[in-house]
């Protein structure tokens, strides 16, 4: 027993333990531990000392540790945001109260929700989705007692901008935002920005602007492929800062990551190239004449097979949607940013275990050869691209290459054009190499890929149009002509629409 109770008070896993269990406390302990706490207990039962039971040898206890208080750790985790500590809301509600005054029966209309806005410290274009969270979209008007009641409580519940607006837009009940979340908020900017008023004479066009700003929305800021954006994501992202240049900016052309009509126009213009019927879904052959053909038919497969798009109804018709193809273009057209290397990434991993295999390298390079050598370019044996692809990406695992690799490394882009993009592939071997270095290093000091090839594509298009001033479109269904026009066009489109 002795050795036993020296045994006991030696390990160092137990002693802390004990001493809970000394002042107490209830615990369960490993099963490897319940045998020896078994005897130490029965030699401290107050029983044993019954003539009944043997004398044990007297067990030494020590004092237990008095462990020191915890210390009052600050709140560190706020999920709606910081609150504001100097954060007046009497003073608040009261301005809004009085703006409601001005209005007949202190009742506003969603003309009126700017000003409403205003006096709420918020962006003018929240105006519609505060109007539609006071029930304004039911009723019509928002009475001054609704609309305050339900502010107070967002401004106690909500602290910054980011937890504010996904309240605002959010389904009851939910602490994100889905895709149709937007189509209000979004339906009120075609209304009112000026920059977009020419789309008034074109009311069924404007799904098409909706659709695509949506898309490059969650392309920018819904970085967990979810397709629900949290406050966390919103936060990250410059969304909210483009929503009041919204405001400040009358030209929509300026707000280039995501309210840009001249690039809805280029990718617009590109899918209907490839949507023979206008239906506004495309298959694989109508992808695959995207760029003249440049994309390998191996990449096409793997991008109809869902690895990248959203709907599934769509999918298994071996179809997709005007949507998915927004992030196709985006992506295939700038292959440096973090959603470009995650797409092409998930499209590339065959077996989806987070890394490329030399197999599945060579699975993409083959049909990359077969092209050169039908267009009588000797292409370059695996072994040797293969030495140079590690060279380029410098992967942390020799023979294998994670996303993060290619996140890490500065020519992304190169890596894959090698793979799957025949005529990026053919250019990037033209280019002095010193050339693509200095790009590189350069990174972020310029416009993106995307702009690039967005505003050169625009420039393409209106020369085009300025080629043929007297050129009218037929349209078949209502047998009018349309004036092509870059503005006007869409009247046509949506016509056939």
């Amino acid at each position: 027993m002795r050795i036993r109770e020296l045994s006991l008070r030696q390990d160092p896993d137990l002693r802390k333990e004990l001493a809970l269990l000394a002042r107490g406390c209830d615990f369960v302990l490993p099963s490897r531990f319940k045998k020896r706490l078994r005897a130490f207990q029965q030699g401290q039962h107050p029983f044993n000392s019954s003539p009944l039971c043997p004398p044990q040898a007297q067990v030494r206890t020590e004092v237990p540790v008095t462990t020191a208080q915890s210390e009052n750790i600050p709140k560190f985790y706020f999920p709606q945001g910081r609150p504001q500590a100097n954060l007046n809301i009497d003073g608040l509600i009261s301005r809004i109260e009085k703006t409601f005054s001005q209005f007949p029966n202190e009742r506003a209309t969603i003309e009126d929700m700017g000003a409403v806005a205003k006096a709420c410290e918020c962006p003018l274009y929240w105006k519609v989705p505060l109007f539609c969270l006071a029930g304004g979209d039911r009723t019509g008007f928002v009475s001054v007692h609704k609309f305050v009641a339900v502010w107070r409580k967002t401004l106690q519940t909500c602290h910054d901008d980011a937890s504010k607006f996904v309240h605002l837009l959010a389904k009851p009940g939910c602490n994100y935002l889905e895709q149709d979340d937007f189509i209000p908020f979004l339906q009120d900017v075609v209304n009112s920005h000026a920059g977009l008023a020419f789309l008034k004479e074109a009311p069924d066009f404007h799904s098409r602007y909706i659709t695509t700003v949506i898309q490059r929305i969650f392309y920018n800021v819904n970085r967990s492929w979810t397709g629900k954006i949290t406050c966390n994501e919103l936060r990250k992202s410059n969304f909210l800062q483009n929503v009041v240049l919204l405001e400040q900016e009358e030209d929509v052309n300026q707000l280039t990551e995501y309210f840009s009509y001249e690039h809805f126009y280029v990718i617009y213009c590109k899918f209907w190239e490839l949507d023979s019927d206008h239906d506004l879904y495309i298959d694989q052959n109508d992808l695959a004449r995207h760029n003249d053909q440049a994309i390998s038919q191996r990449m096409i497969e793997r991008i109809f097979s869902g690895t990248v798009t959203r709907d599934r109804r769509v999918r298994k018709e071996g179809r997709i949607s005007y949507a998915d193809f927004v992030w196709f273009l985006i992506s295939e057209e700038d292959k440096k940013t973090d959603t470009s290397i995650e797409y092409w990434f998930r499209c590339m991993d065959l077996d989806g275990d987070g890394v490329l295999s030399m197999y599945e390298l060579e699975y993409f390079y083959e049909e990359q050869c077969q092209k050169l050598e039908a267009m009588a370019i000797e292409p370059l044996p695996f072994e040797d691209c293969l030495c140079q692809m590690f060279d380029l990406v410098k992967p942390e695992v020799e023979g294998k290459i994670t996303l993060r690799d290619l996140k890490r490394c500065k020519l992304s882009h190169i890596f894959f054009d090698t793979f799957f993009d025949i005529e990026k592939y053919l250019d990037h071997e033209q280019r002095d190499p010193f050339s693509v270095i200095r790009e590189a290093e350069t990174e972020g000091q310029e416009v993106s890929d995307w702009e690039k090839y967005a505003a050169e594509e625009y420039d393409i298009l209106v020369a085009e149009e300025a080629a043929n001033d007297q050129f009218y479109l037929y349209c078949d269904r209502c047998g009018r002509l349309f004036f092509h026009n870059f503005y006007l066009m869409h009247s046509y489109i949506s016509c056939l629409g």
